[in-house]
């Protein structure tokens, strides 16, 4: 997957793309849509599991929505070390552009040590912004 954002924290690579869904938005009534690709590679020598996400998600505005909740998109998936796993998911804004960020909560499964797996911040454009928030 080639991406727009990329970042590693402790072996374990987050890379996003996003994308806008003219055909979900309704600008005239405020309501803009996105979908963001994410891959996540575990590039280190030990499994790792997701259990938790937090999200930042910041409009044009400055608004700024937290969202926390376990695993994504209903799973809480194990990376063995060379190991993948994508997902899609969406979220809607008031305003043509903004940005999100977070945290992946992770668990080393050998050890049980838990760590956060930053999320890099990454743009939500629409052709109805003035440019990039982000």
């Amino acid at each position: 997957m080639s991406d727009n954002y990329s970042k590693t924290t402790r072996d374990i690579r987050v890379s996003v793309r996003s994308f806008f869904l003219a055909d979900q938005s309704r600008p005239d009534e405020g309501k803009f849509m996105w979908a963001y690709r994410i891959r996540i590679d575990n590039l280190g020598r030990e499994p790792v599991q997701l259990l938790r996400r937090t999200w930042h998600i910041t409009d044009a505005r400055g608004r700024t929505q937290t969202v926390r909740g376990a695993g994504v998109i209903g799973q809480q998936p194990m990376l063995e070390p060379g190991e993948s796993f994508e997902y899609t998911s969406g979220t809607p804004l008031e305003t043509p552009s903004g940005f999100m960020t977070g945290a992946y909560h992770m668990v080393a499964v050998a050890s049980g040590e838990k760590f956060d797996v930053a999320i890099p911040a990454f743009s939500l454009d629409s052709p109805h912004g003035d440019g990039r928030v982000h």
